[in-house]
């Protein structure tokens, strides 16, 4: 047999035998042969099962404590046999020339004894226009003045510098200065004081709840 023969012999036989082979690998439903799937590598994997994670609200800040100014503390009723349920709160009353009252009336007969709110040192006495015979009382701190105005006198021997004590009596109730005669008071203020610790200047705080959580008089 010529060498064409067999070459062209071979090419035929090749064929078939591919046609063969294909025959047996094709699915038994007659649908073409699907590739196989590429498996997705690790990262892509990780996002297609990743889980959503939803994005947590916003933390809500606990509320700062109410900022509240520092006030004097147990102050004692300054007028001798008054209960706190007697007082009335005056401090925002309008007074002449446009003036806000920033203290607290006390009503009380003429000569009642006035006593000392707290430990501290009479700091000034003073006798003014509006206030009359007046005490200017420091904390031994120095954080607060007590001021006692409309006195009808002193106290025997009180003086400048003096030392007293809560329930000391320093003076007593009187109708001095602007006040009507017909209606005599205590006139009492609480001041937080500045770092110059004047008598005359300091920040007016309402003395009607401070005195009606302390004690009343003796």
């Amino acid at each position: 047999m010529r060498l064409a023969q067999l070459i062209v012999l071979g090419l035929v036989m090749g064929v078939a035998a591919g046609w063969w082979l294909q025959r047996d690998d094709a699915p038994s439903d007659g649908t073409a042969a699907r590739p196989l799937a590429v498996a997705p590598t690790s990262a892509a994997a990780d996002k297609a099962h990743a889980v959503p994670v939803k994005q947590s609200a916003t933390a809500i800040a606990a509320p700062a404590p109410a900022v509240t100014g520092e006030t004097p503390s147990s102050l004692l009723l300054p007028v001798q046999g008054i209960t706190p349920s007697q007082l009335q709160d005056t401090f925002t009353d309008a007074r002449s020339e446009g003036r806000v009252h920033d203290a607290i009336d006390i009503m009380a007969a003429t000569g009642t004894p006035v006593l000392a709110v707290a430990d501290g040192h009479i700091e000034k006495l003073f006798d003014s226009k509006r206030g009359g015979l007046t005490i200017y009382q420091f904390e031994p701190s120095g954080r607060w003045c007590y001021y006692y105005a409309h006195l009808q006198r002193y106290a025997d021997g009180l003086a400048e510098k003096q030392t007293i004590k809560r329930g000391d009596v320093i003076g007593y109730v009187g109708s001095t200065g602007n006040a009507n005669p017909d209606a005599p008071h205590l006139h009492f203020e609480v001041h937080a004081l500045g770092p110059e610790k004047q008598w005359w200047k300091g920040e007016s705080l309402n003395p009607y709840p401070l005195l009606k959580k302390g004690d009343g008089g003796d």
